[in-house]
């Protein structure tokens, strides 16, 4: 299950999207997601779905790779869509006991459900057709133009935690097959023990993490690195004629979201 987390990792590619700026990429998430929130109904919802996959299908990336993000998600999106459907108050469509479904609960579920697929499929796509160093660059570019005063440590940060974090993954895999060949178990027993079986794993994994950083720390140091300040780039970001398109779309889909959720 770990192995598929997609966040943080990137895939190599040549399509429409892995050409695009990183500027492009970030200022049309928080666009995706303003306009994403914005909808409240099933025709909304509809457009969005057939541009989420379209975007999906420019990026070139399979609809499997995605599709493995969610299988860590699985839990939190089923208890998402529990929660609303159970506890809405509304016109009641089924009822036993003190059990109680609601056309009202059952349709906030479902929106819920499908906002919380559609984030984390896009913000999957942005790590998967970006490298870290570009994503770095083109965060702290959006940052400082909204005048963060400490736009470069921020992106930096940013960055490094979401380059850690298939590390972490490969990292927690190699101490619980340690720990399995010492007899641990991992899958037995219910979802509260096999909680509590993780708890040995902490320890490792801490100490694993705090040792990357102090070696990643040193290593920054050694190479002089003083932050953002008077740092030139080899690599200058340029938009072109790709990214002024991909604004326009992403502007027709939030006006098309407002107009959605007004009529």
């Amino acid at each position: 299950m770990l192995k598929d987390i997609t966040i943080g990792q990137y895939i190599p590619g040549v399509s429409p999207v892995h050409n695009l700026d990183p500027r492009t990429k970030i200022i049309s998430l928080v666009l995706y997601m303003v306009g994403l929130f914005l909808v409240n109904n099933f025709a909304g919802y509809l457009f969005v779905t057939f541009f989420t996959i379209g975007i999906i299908v420019l990026s070139s990336i399979s609809i499997v790779t995605i599709l493995k993000g969610f299988k860590p998600l699985v839990l939190i999106i089923s208890l998402t869509l529990v929660l609303h459907v159970f506890m809405t108050e509304g016109q009641i469509i089924w009822q036993w006991g003190f059990l109680k479904i609601t056309s009202e609960g059952l349709r906030q579920g479902i929106f819920m459900a499908l906002r919380l697929v559609y984030l984390v499929s896009i913000t999957s796509l942005l790590t998967l057709t970006t490298t870290p160093i570009a994503l770095t660059d083109g965060l702290e570019k959006v940052l400082k133009a909204f005048f963060v005063p400490i736009a470069h440590e921020l992106a930096m940060m940013m960055t490094i935690a979401l380059r850690f974090i298939p590390t972490l993954i490969e990292e927690t895999e190699k101490i619980m097959k340690a720990q399995m060949a010492r007899g641990a178990d991992f899958e037995s027993g219910g979802l509260l023990s096999r909680a509590k079986s993780l708890i040995p794993l902490l320890v490792p994994l801490f100490l694993s993490s705090f040792r990357r950083a102090d070696e990643l720390a040193m290593a920054m140091d050694a190479r002089c690195y003083r932050g953002g300040e008077e740092r030139t780039r080899m690599k200058q970001l340029v938009m072109g004629s790709g990214d002024f398109f991909a604004y326009l779309i992403i502007v027709v889909f939030l006006g098309v979201s407002i107009y959605s959720r007004i009529w």
